[in-house]
């Protein structure tokens, strides 16, 4: 991948404080901050934390115990856990998603969905609910997007732009879940918006999202987004092909911490893990590896 003549403003660190980070949340971290240091751009950390039931102030301050330790810097955004839920929570920012999802409501974009996941049966919605005129109002509903699945969109990346339409787990996507508060789609377009971001690294499983919050941003007249470039990287697997999961402790940095790691032994557990033979000692040296063997 060429790298050269990159120049961005701002990128993101936005992980979630769900678990426990692991190795694939230092890789992605390292290869933002790579391309953040070639590019120009300044980091945001961006802690997402929507999701109340899973959100937890253990996990939020791994993260920064997690960016401290193996050395990531950031330039903008909470430097501690106490001046996270101060400022910078998404909480803090509510009203700005409620004037979106009612900008959205007013235009007659979505609809609202009683459906279980096992009526859903699957990832992608089926459309039960489009023309049921539920009320928004309604106890345990969720919004939805109605969405054109025919659309062109196109997206920037740092290959060129895509042309694609919307993937089907992403047909009349949620945008405001059923406990009322707005979904990871919109939140996350909206702070992206918000707080000026221009250049978005994420793993390969977030092309849907990429994909739903670019046409979502026609939607609400954000133009600024439409211009965003994407990077997408490759994903550390587990055994058997599987995502690594937050709930596995075995590959947390927590857990190598406590084990008595250092960051170096860290860094080159993780190029081992990419099948990468060359040692590394720093974010910087397995961002740039990454970058050269993921192109």
């Amino acid at each position: 991948m060429a790298t050269q003549n990159l120049h961005f403003t701002k990128t993101r660190i936005a992980p979630t404080p769900s678990g426990y980070l692991h190795v694939g949340n230092v890789l992605s971290f390292a290869i933002t901050a790579a391309l953040a240091s070639q590019s120009g751009a300044k980091i945001l950390l961006r802690i997402d934390d929507l999701d109340r039931q899973r959100a937890n102030p253990l996990f939020v301050q791994d993260i920064f115990d997690t960016l401290n330790f193996m050395e990531i810097p950031w330039d903008e955004g909470p430097r501690n856990a106490t001046e996270f839920e101060r400022e910078w929570s998404q909480l803090q920012r509510i009203n700005y998603y409620e004037k979106a999802l009612q900008q959205l409501k007013d235009g007659g974009k979505l609809f609202a969905c009683t459906c279980s996941r096992a009526q859903i049966n699957g990832e992608n919605y089926p459309g039960t609910c489009r023309d049921k005129e539920i009320p928004f109002d309604t106890k345990d509903c969720c919004w939805r997007l109605r969405t054109n699945n025919d659309e062109e969109l196109s997206i920037k990346t740092l290959s060129g732009d895509i042309k694609t339409t919307l993937p089907a787990q992403m047909h009349d996507f949620i945008v405001r879940k059923k406990d009322g508060y707005p979904a990871y789609q919109l939140a996350s377009l909206i702070d992206d918006v918000h707080f000026g971001v221009d250049f978005i690294v994420r793993g390969e499983d977030l092309w849907p999202s990429t994909v739903a919050q670019n046409y979502l941003s026609r939607l609400i007249g954000s133009n600024s987004f439409a211009q965003t470039t994407f990077y997408h990287h490759t994903l550390l697997m587990a055994e058997g092909d599987k995502k690594l999961s937050k709930s596995s402790g075995d590959t947390s940095i927590q857990n190598l911490r406590l084990s008595g790691k250092m960051p170096p032994e860290v860094y080159n557990t993780i190029v081992q893990l990419c099948g990468i033979k060359q040692p590394v000692n720093n974010w910087q040296t397995l961002g740039d590896i990454a970058l050269y063997s993921n192109p």
